[in-house]
């Protein structure tokens, strides 16, 4: 008789999650759970409560009521300290950048190793270039500000930063709001590469359509303060639900699914390295 499989270890567990913004009621007791190495993405219409739930799960934001624990630790009542070092656990990518517009891009970079390491100007400054290159940045960007930047150029130098302190869990802010689609492609390949290569655990919220489609494990659907299903994009293609079906129905939903998709932006092709691969022959 085969051995049974392990379970998938959960990373982040939400229970009965209430959030309330005096009479208006954002989310109604709302249980999600994400599990370790996969890439899962919160999708919903306006006001469903999707960036509310990221910021309660950064610790931007408290919950009504309810509990939250990402890797472990329970953040109600969390201490400063304990925060300190669960933020230092995880990296975010913000939908604008979130760069200081005062530092070049590679201060930018390494700024989170200076606040939080002991380590020397140089060497930050070396950590800081290969994680440039890592988000696929030529090392002449690293002197540029964050006006100089293209959008494209934009979300790869904030995703560079998000990954300064090789966090264990990445969370994604609209990684491809506003690219064009062959800078929205690149972050396709980079999210999977990142999952792939450092055994991440990826959290996204996003409205693209191509994104959910190429490299999710799995989507939560928010509506009506609830998760209103959950599972492979395949998965739910098959619900009936009203809150559902709008990303399957419709030209541009119908035109995203793989064997309808024109050849716009493709899978990644596991033979041709990409730039997280050579960068990844780097030492940390």
């Amino acid at each position: 008789m085969s051995a049974t499989a392990p379970a998938p270890e959960t990373i982040i567990e939400i229970n009965k999650l209430s959030t309330r913004f005096g009479d208006h009621v954002v989310h109604a007791e709302l249980d999600l759970e994400v599990r370790r190495k996969e890439i899962f993405a919160v999708v919903g219409g306006s006001g469903s409560g999707k960036s509310t739930l990221l910021r309660e799960m950064i610790l931007l934001q408290l919950p009504s009521s309810g509990t939250i624990r990402v890797l472990g630790v329970d953040l109600q009542d969390i201490s400063d300290a304990d925060a300190l070092a669960l933020r230092q656990r995880w990296g975010v990518m913000f939908q604008h950048g979130g760069l200081f517009g005062s530092l070049t891009v590679l201060e930018n970079v390494g700024l989170p190793l200076r606040e939080h390491t002991e380590l020397g100007d140089a060497l930050i400054d070396e950590m800081a270039h290969w994680k440039l290159a890592l988000a696929g940045l030529k090392p002449e960007v690293g002197a540029q500000y964050p006006a100089e930047l293209s959008g494209g150029m934009m979300k790869r130098a904030s995703l560079a930063r998000a990954l300064a302190l090789d966090p264990e869990l990445l969370f994604l802010d609209e990684p491809t709001a506003g690219l064009d689609p062959d800078s929205a492609a690149g972050v396709d390949e980079l999210v999977l590469q990142l999952r792939d290569l450092f055994g991440l655990s990826i959290v996204m919220i996003t409205h693209d359509l191509d994104l959910l489609w190429q490299v999710t494990d799995r989507v939560a659907v928010l509506a009506e303060g609830r998760v209103q299903g959950v599972g492979s994009m395949t998965e739910l293609a098959r619900m009936d639900h009203p809150a559902i079906r709008p990303f399957f129905e419709g030209p541009r939903a119908r035109s995203a699914q793989p064997h309808k998709r024109k050849p716009t932006r493709q899978a990644v092709n596991a033979s041709t390295p990409g730039p997280l691969e050579e960068a990844s022959s780097k030492p940390k």
